[in-house]
């Protein structure tokens, strides 16, 4: 799977790697992941419902998560990155 990045998620993706390097490496790691098998269960890949349909999420780990648009079978568009509540409450 290729992966894209909107300007808000490589934003935040910067602010993370200048704060805290271990956790940039572990969503380093899960992007890896990703591109290799979207669905694996580490992942916890799943289809958004209500005012996110159409949209996916993944975890990176247990409290942050980013959600995604199918462009193509083959392509996601990353669109946002943020805790839980963040990324849920848009």
């Amino acid at each position: 799977m290729r992966v894209k990045f909107s300007s808000e998620v490589i934003r935040e993706l910067d602010k993370l790697k200048r704060k805290d390097k271990k956790l940039s490496k572990k969503i380093e790691k899960q992007l890896a992941l990703f591109q290799e098998n979207p669905k694996h269960p580490s992942l916890r890949t799943h289809k958004l419902t209500g005012n996110l349909t159409n949209r996916w999420s993944i975890s990176l780990n247990k409290g942050l998560r980013m959600v995604y648009l199918l462009l193509d079978k083959d392509i996601a568009y990353f669109v946002d990155l943020g805790t839980h509540d963040q990324v849920y409450k848009k």
